[in-house]
Order: C-alpha cells, then sequence, then structure tokens
C-alpha cells in the first residue's frame, strides 16, 4: 500500500499534481483517493482539495526522479 505522501502512482489525469512535490495522496477509510495541497496550509491562494486536473498553477514545482530500485 502506497503511503500518504507517495504520488508516483497518481495517475495522469489529475494534471501537475500528479509530478508535484506539494502534492499528498489521502485516502478515506471508503477507498477514496484525494489530493491535498501542502501549499493551502500556508497559502490561502491555494485550495486545499484543487479541482482535478490542473493545467496551471503557481506554486507547482516537479517532483524530483524517483531512486531506481533494487
Amino acid at each position: 500500500m502506497p503511503s500518504p505522501e507517495d504520488t508516483s502512482n497518481l495517475p495522469s489525469k489529475a494534471g501537475l499534481c500528479s509530478h508535484c512535490v506539494h502534492a499528498r495522496r489521502i485516502s478515506s477509510d471508503r477507498g477514496s483517493v484525494f489530493l491535498l495541497c501542502a501549499l493551502s496550509l500556508t497559502d490561502p491562494r491555494f485550495p486545499k482539495y484543487p479541482r482535478l486536473p490542473v493545467l496551471a498553477c503557481d506554486g507547482y514545482e516537479k517532483s524530483p526522479p524517483a531512486a531506481p530500485s533494487r
């Protein structure tokens, strides 16, 4: 099971959030998955749960590539 921080397996239909360092995966008890924008915790310009797909965002920062697994 992926950790709440793991966004590596998010579908590209989430837009920029799929590859953003500020996106956090939130799973409900019912199995639904939501993306929380961590920037929303400190900056009111960013919605806590943005409408997807996000096509443009001033806070977008690309996640570094995942380290190869052995």
